[in-house]
């Protein structure tokens, strides 16, 4: 609590001050938590001041309050070209961060509890810096992040917020990701990546972690063959947690024969168990592919619980006890090329015949991106829903293409999107089928622009070679086997 005040007073974040007629204070508490590193033992205790920022008016205490955050498939595709091109890869965490932006407006905070001022005891905190809890303190601390690191010539992807990119005139490039107080930097201009860090610490309280290893708890392991990211830390917790470590495992992570309905059995008496549960399973699947479909499914079902669907969860965690350590291989295959699966289930959803729509996306070889999404609508027929499917993944083709052409990566060539479904992929190249498709007029006009512009070139696969099928239905365990291999699965703590 010492170390915390005095940051704060060293950091000048309020002034105390009487209380100006007509305003009102927002209260303040401590906040105790213990800090693990990536090796589960205690790296040490903390306390922070935090501002109770449901007490704040808008108007009056706030304004805009988003800050954008690093979408995953960024920080994936750094580590990617990290790994591709045999660049070091650098973290960097600030301390306090939200106590470096500037507040813009009037807020006034009461002393904090066990350190009032002595002798003055009637006056108030005014801010002058953000703190924690309150509602604008993220998109405070962003902005001056974001001039600081463009100060130093660093340019901001217009893509992703939250990434940044320098080329020197030698061709060589720094690109940096911040989430919230975590940085990762990478690149080939190595006196440019110590400038930017000393940059850094000149404006901020920075502590420089030294070669990646942990970050987003994303456990990643560099080697001259390449970049691994596993969560195997957190999948033993969750196993720990809800006594299935010594769980019998299985290899698949849902029945192909179960279908799961709402209403499904008794009601759990704890539903809240239930959504934390899945919350922290839909983290995990940020390096397990594998299931993210089953994951999508139990998300259906998070306002009203039964035990069939609590006993689909269980069957996930006997799956991830058979390869905790499970993640992502990224290397050097030797082409950037841009390649999309992707796939549709239709009509799969038992209660309301809607169809699932799934697709990855590899760059260079190495998957970058995958989603497993249940459509909005009911699908007149399979192409139909293969047809919308083909539309989510051409947002993020074209997503991909602005931010590799933004750090000037790899080839300007055609992305290809591959498909399954040869009445889909007629639909996409002819104006055909108009009264079969006007209702789907708008996918098919955004897709048929992107293939005339040449960004975009649609090739059929056979179903057998179908790697989105994974990310649409409930598979055997061969078949999944077989097309984990194939997405780049990969576990460093598998006995050779």
């Amino acid at each position: 609590m010492v170390d915390e005040m005095t940051a704060l007073h060293s950091n000048g974040t309020w002034d105390l001050v009487v209380l100006p007629s007509g305003k009102s204070t927002v209260g303040c508490r401590w906040v105790y938590a213990v800090k693990v590193g990536p090796d589960g033992q205690v790296d040490r205790l903390k306390a922070r001041l935090v501002a109770k920022g449901s007490t704040q008016v808008y108007g009056s205490d706030y304004g805009d309050t988003f800050s954008p955050v690093a979408k995953i498939a960024s920080v994936r595709l750094l580590l990617s070209m990290a790994a591709m091109c045999s660049w070091p890869l650098y973290q960097l965490d600030i301390k306090n961060v939200f106590l470096h932006g500037d507040l813009a407006e009037e807020v006034y905070m009461e002393q904090p509890p066990g350190f009032v001022a002595q002798g003055e005891s009637g006056l108030v905190c005014r801010l002058r810096r953000s703190l924690y809890g309150l509602k604008q303190s993220p998109r405070a601390w962003f902005s001056r992040f974001s001039s600081v690191v463009q100060e130093f010539g660093m340019l901001r992807s217009t893509a992703d917020h939250s990434v940044f990119y320098h080329h020197n005139s030698l061709g060589q490039c720094i690109y940096l990701v911040v989430y919230v107080d975590d940085i990762v930097i990478t690149g080939s201009d190595q006196d440019g990546i110590q400038k930017l860090k000393q940059h850094l610490f000149t404006h901020f309280q920075t502590k420089d972690l030294g070669k990646l290893k942990y970050f987003l708890g994303i456990e990643i392991a560099q080697s001259s063959s390449g970049v691994v990211l596993s969560q195997r830390k957190y999948a033993l917790d969750i196993l720990e947690e809800t006594g299935m470590l010594d769980c019998k495992p299985v290899d698949t992570p849902m029945d192909p024969n179960v279908k799961l309905v709402p209403g499904q059995g008794e009601p759990l008496g704890d539903p809240g168990r239930y959504r934390r549960l899945v919350g922290k399973l839909n983290y995990l699947t940020i390096t397990r592919p594998d299931i993210s479909f089953p994951v999508s499914v139990v998300s259906q079902f998070l306002q009203s619980p039964c035990d069939s669907h609590w006993d689909a969860v269980i069957r996930i965690l006997r799956y991830i006890k058979s390869t905790p350590g499970q993640g992502v291989l990224y290397e050097n295959r030797g082409h950037t090329q841009v390649v999309g699966y992707t796939d549709a289930d239709w009509a799969g959803s038992p209660t309301d015949r809607c169809s699932t729509s799934g697709y990855c996306v590899f760059i260079g070889g190495n998957l970058i991106s995958w989603k497993s999404k249940k459509q909005d609508v009911v699908a007149r027929s399979s192409a139909e829903a293969e047809y919308r499917a083909m539309a989510l993944e051409t947002c993020e083709l074209i997503w991909l293409r602005h931010l590799l052409q933004e750090f000037r990566f790899g080839k300007d060539e055609q992305m290809k999107l591959i498909c399954d479904n040869q009445a889909a992929l007629h639909i996409a190249s002819n104006l055909v089928f108009h009264e079969r498709t006007k209702h789907i007029e708008v996918d098919c006009h955004f897709i048929r622009e992107k293939i005339a512009s040449g960004c975009v070139a649609t090739s059929f696969v056979n179903s057998n070679d179908q790697l989105a099928d994974i990310f649409t239905k409930s598979l055997r365990g061969p078949r999944i086997k077989y097309i984990c291999n194939k997405l780049g699965a990969y576990d460093v703590y598998a006995p050779a």
